[in-house]
């Protein structure tokens, strides 16, 4: 499988109801990530306990792709996540804007790079978001 394929397959999913969603990472496995709150380091241990959150947190939790680029065993991803909160099961919401660069190995996401920050609700972010370019 490509890599862009192995990237695609994970962004498919629905993580507050998968709970296989970990065997997409490879064991060794890193993410460092820069969001509003800082910079964090997760293993796959780390990934893990952060899915088991977004099942205990969310009723849904899915990616919408913009854009999603192979360069080699390289991706680069370009989304919004979308979640339903479990304290508001009637209403699907942006949560956070990202852009992803994965490194596959073995067929798993192995080393990723995110850059992240809260969605707003301007019609002119969202709609680049909702233009996709795969």
């Amino acid at each position: 499988m490509s890599p862009k394929k192995v990237v695609e397959r994970f962004y498919e999913l629905d993580l507050a109801k998968d709970e296989d969603a970990i065997s997409h990472f490879h064991k060794n496995c890193q993410l460092y990530w820069n969001s509003s709150q800082g910079f964090t380091v997760l293993d796959y241990d780390g990934i893990n306990s952060m899915l088991v959150g977004v099942r205990k947190s969310f009723l849904s939790f899915k990616y919408r792709l913009s854009h999603l680029l192979e360069d080699g065993k390289t991706v680069t991803a370009r989304y919004t996540i979308y979640v339903t909160p479990i304290e508001n099961p009637d209403e699907e919401q942006p949560l956070a804007h990202f852009i992803s660069i994965w490194e596959v190995k073995k067929g798993k996401l192995y080393k990723g790079y995110e850059i992240s920050q809260l969605a707003d609700e301007d019609p002119a972010s969202v709609k680049t978001f909702s233009e996709r370019k795969i």
